[in-house]
């Protein structure tokens, strides 16, 4: 598919207009429903109510912010491609919503907040069944970081010729953070030593909240390793690609959200001596086009936030004006309590920083890449979403942004022929909102990984983040499909048949 560079211009361009007039607002720092404290414990809630709200137009959209901001309420997803909506979150213990909130149009549903099974558990591997992908009972459920790991374990005891355990490094809590290289050896693939295998990376959240993404990510694992002739099985990529599969690159977070707050989004590492706010948006902790500022992400598009080198040369003369006499001014300091805090500094976070190095390890960066990764997918949720880069600006596109899309628009179409489930695909930043320091942006930019990619699982709003379990298998079934389509057109493109 054939990209027009400018036809997206003049969609970023009138995307600007809307937002500028969208978020010219006063800025009250962001927060979440749970201001995200070190020492607060919030009790656990059985449910809760997810409204989305559908504004008729920018003055509604910008009352819809402005309040959720001003009443730190937690913004779950913010739409603006198609019909612009805006999803929130209220807890049971929150206070009652604003009377002017609620007088915009919106839809509300319940959503279950319960934990599967909140104690620890006698976890027995071979209960599992694991020796078949369509028989085991692992995928009937989520599980707890301890048996994310355990499922590891038993994957390489189970295959030892084709799994390798990768130790990454710790956590800011003392966690290990683990992975999976998944291959089969050259001499069984029919492959040379002149040609080596391909690289395919995929990575769970890093968003402690987003549970689909890690069991998805199990669900790959398992399905690489099943026998060619079970049904959805991905075997035959082994025969090309290793696979780096990482399910919780977030365990700190990932563990608090089964003990403490299902719908925490952070890491758990504290920032600062005396702060009284917990925890790193490892998203925004990436080292490209980094920003040391926690507003919320829509604020990013504001004229007074935009870099000099983001204005076109038909950008009007007054707003170059404004934006060289902020330069001169103090910024303003993040906000530790907000969501979208991204540290004080690229890397702050322990997790990120261990993914890079592993990154760095298994591939290379800048001019000392070795290219030996070919793909990589960022796992997320939710919103069913499938975004190339970038998302650190909306009107810059990758060099390889006709190839990128062409891929991903014969990917979208392979996983709705799974289970019917439709898939938006586009650039990062026009699918949601400007946002830098992401790690997609650092994989493509900096790691040059061309076919780097988002993927945002089920659903589109129903459970949010509270996907129910019995989602697990379809959700893994068609994003299995998805990574299998992406594949074997990358080898295509290679000449290498897969």
């Amino acid at each position: 598919m054939a990209v027009n560079p400018l036809e997206a211009m003049s969609h970023s361009i009138l995307r600007f207009i809307f937002w500028s007039a969208v978020i010219s607002l006063p800025y009250v720092a962001a927060g979440a429903a749970h201001d995200q404290q070190v020492f607060h414990t919030p009790a656990p809630q059985p449910h809760g109510i997810l409204r989305r709200f559908t504004p008729k137009n920018s003055n509604h959209l910008a009352e819809v912010l402005r309040l959720a901001q001003t009443h730190d309420l937690d913004i779950w997803q913010i739409a603006t491609e198609g019909t612009p909506h805006v999803d929130i979150y209220s807890p049971p213990s929150a206070l009652s919503l604003p009377s002017a909130l609620l007088s915009i149009p919106h839809s509300a549903s319940n959503i279950s907040v319960a934990i599967p099974h909140p104690g620890p558990r006698e976890v027995k591997p071979a209960d599992w069944n694991l020796s078949s992908l369509e028989n085991s009972t692992f995928h009937s459920t989520f599980h707890r970081q301890s048996e994310t790991d355990e499922f590891i374990q038993e994957l390489a005891r189970l295959h030892p010729e084709s799994v390798t355990i990768e130790q990454l490094g710790h956590t800011a809590e003392g966690r290990e953070m683990l992975g999976m290289k998944i291959s089969k050896s050259a001499s069984a693939s029919g492959m040379t030593s002149a040609a080596p295998k391909l690289g395919f990376v995929v990575l769970g959240p890093q968003h402690a909240r987003e549970w689909v993404a890690t069991s998805t990510a199990l669900y790959l694992a398992h399905a690489l390793l099943a026998n060619a002739s079970e049904h959805n099985s991905l075997a035959p990529l082994l025969e090309v690609y290793d696979f780096h599969i990482i399910p919780s690159p977030n365990p700190d977070g990932y563990e608090y959200s089964w003990d403490i707050d299902r719908f925490w989004y952070k890491n758990r590492q504290i920032v600062g001596p005396g702060a009284k706010c917990v925890g790193i948006d490892m998203n925004r902790n990436w080292g490209f086009h980094w920003k040391p500022h926690a507003k919320h992400p829509l604020l990013w598009d504001s004229p007074s936030d935009l870099d000099l080198d983001d204005l076109n040369e038909d950008d009007d003369a007054d707003l170059k004006k404004k934006k060289k006499k902020k330069k001169k001014q103090k910024a303003e300091p993040a906000d530790p309590c907000s969501h979208w805090y991204p540290g004080h500094r690229a890397f702050e976070a322990h997790e990120v920083n261990n993914l890079a190095n592993y990154l760095t390890k298994i591939h290379g960066v800048g001019r000392g890449a070795k290219g030996g990764v070919a793909a990589w997918v960022d796992l997320r949720s939710y919103g069913q979403m499938l975004a190339t880069p970038y998302s650190y600006k909306c009107d810059r596109l990758p060099k390889d942004a006709e190839d990128q899309m062409e891929a991903l628009l014969g990917a979208a179409q392979a996983g709705r022929s799974v289970h019917g489930t439709q898939f938006n695909t586009g650039s990062l930043c026009e699918l949601l909102y400007r946002a830098p320091g992401n790690i997609l942006d650092y994989v493509y930019s900096t790691a040059s990984i061309k076919y780097a990619y988002a993927a945002f699982l089920r659903d589109t709003g129903t459970y949010g983040f509270a996907i129910p379990p019995e989602w697990i298998r379809p959700v893994g079934e068609e994003t299995g499909v998805i990574v299998d389509y992406l594949a074997r057109f990358i080898a295509k493109q290679r000449g290498i048949p897969v």
